[in-house]
């Protein structure tokens, strides 16, 4: 578990920005099971990628013409019942964080694991996202 004021701005990051924090198995099921159209799921991370490369990137995906209806996350080693659940919802992809998943009337239709974040820039993952946008919102 990291303490709060060191996860505080990386979690604002993205709920600046539009995406809900779900903190709860609770939160996460009501969230996927109730929502309509297409999502972002995000998993955030401490790690130097999500900082650097996937939270720049999902955010300037969302400028694209295309977009989810809905955004939510959670907080790897932090809510960590809450991506618990995110994660069964992500079968067959083992557990990865960060990670981004896309839904689309409640099916994982699109996800960027890790090693698809790593190494990568921010601006590649955005114009990944930004076809997945294309294909499916």
């Amino acid at each position: 578990m990291y303490p709060p004021e060191l996860v505080k701005p990386m979690k604002a990051d993205l709920t600046n920005v539009g995406f809900q924090e779900l903190t709860s198995s609770q939160d996460v099921d009501h969230y996927i099971q109730n929502a309509k159209g297409s999502f972002l799921l995000v998993v955030n991370s401490v790690c130097g990628c999500a900082a650097g490369n996937m939270r720049p990137g999902v955010k300037h995906s969302l400028n694209h013409s295309k977009k989810p209806v809905g955004l939510a996350t959670v907080f790897a080693g932090v809510d960590s019942e809450a991506t618990a659940q995110a994660r069964k919802y992500f079968l067959p992809y083992p557990p990865s964080s960060p990670c981004v998943a896309l839904f689309n009337d409640g099916k994982l239709v699109h996800f960027l694991e890790r090693h698809n974040i790593e190494g990568v820039t921010a601006q590649m993952i955005a114009e990944n996202l930004a076809a997945a946008y294309d294909e499916y919102c």
